[in-house]
């Protein structure tokens, strides 16, 4: 059975954490398979975007496996973190954009997944944590950093200090959470995010996200001749002359992710 599955539905490949027995927790061969699952979405031509999603029905992911952990001696600590961060890497360097589709549990590093993702698309009873600290632990996933981002300083140190969980609700009206649904409605919530996604020029989405990543804290001139870069080599797309095309002849443009 692999832990990460990965299917293509459309443009759309999504890519299933499945280790519900265990609510997801990341071993050492979880995080080996998973960030091979993310390589092998990415390098799809087909793949426009990436989707996240979770087996099970109680979390989305619970972080690290604490219980595999326990075994390891501080050799064995240095060779796991040597996985997780490539698997966090791998997330992190997906050109396409990212979508988590999270519920239930949302913990240390699946939480850090879901902040590593471009948007969140999450269940009402989700809820979000980065507990690390209660366990003499820091996060490792990008949760000291790419929190801060999205939620502001002051709010991620709260959250970081005390290990504090909050609740869907919550990160949607702290911005962290995109669209906030019904448990029953997420699947469909998340897929119909994506397809929106999909109906954009994939070389014009995969160029704004570079702009906007690359570019985020960077001196406003110094980012302003990044997204200058990602315009010159959208424009020499065919997407680029399919779109204007299109929209001069008043019909649907055919994207070729070129």
């Amino acid at each position: 059975m692999s832990l990460a599955e990965v299917r293509l539905e459309d443009h759309v490949a999504v890519v299933t954490l499945n280790r519900p027995e265990s609510l997801n927790a990341i071993s050492g061969e979880f995080a080996n398979e998973l960030a091979g699952a993310l390589l092998q979405a990415a390098a799809n031509p087909a793949t426009w975007v990436v989707v996240i999603d979770a087996a099970g029905d109680k979390a989305f992911c619970v972080g690290a496996d604490l219980k595999e952990r326990n075994k390891l001696d501080d050799g064995g600590w240095m060779r796991n973190r040597i996985l997780v961060r490539a698997m966090f890497d791998s997330l992190r360097a997906l050109p396409q954009p990212t979508i988590a589709s999270v519920f239930g549990y949302a913990l240390g590093g699946g939480f850090e997944l879901a902040l590593n993702c471009d948007l969140i698309v999450a269940s009402r009873d989700a809820v979000f944590g980065l507990p690390e600290v209660t366990v003499g632990i820091v996060p490792g996933g990008g949760g000291t950093q790419v929190l801060a981002r999205k939620v502001g300083l002051g709010r991620a140190k709260e959250m970081i200090f005390t290990g504090r969980r909050i609740s869907g609700e919550e990160g949607f009206e702290v911005g962290l959470v995109a669209r906030l649904v019904e448990r029953e409605a997420l699947r469909s919530t998340t897929m119909e995010l994506a397809g929106e996604i999909c109906k954009a020029s994939p070389v014009a989405v995969r160029e704004a996200k570079a702009a906007i990543d690359r570019g985020f804290g960077m001196p406003l001139a110094d980012a302003l001749e990044l997204e200058d870069l990602a315009w010159r080599r959208d424009v020499a797309s065919e997407d680029r002359r399919e779109g204007v095309a299109a929209f001069n002849e008043k019909r649907d443009p055919k994207w070729q992710g070129r």
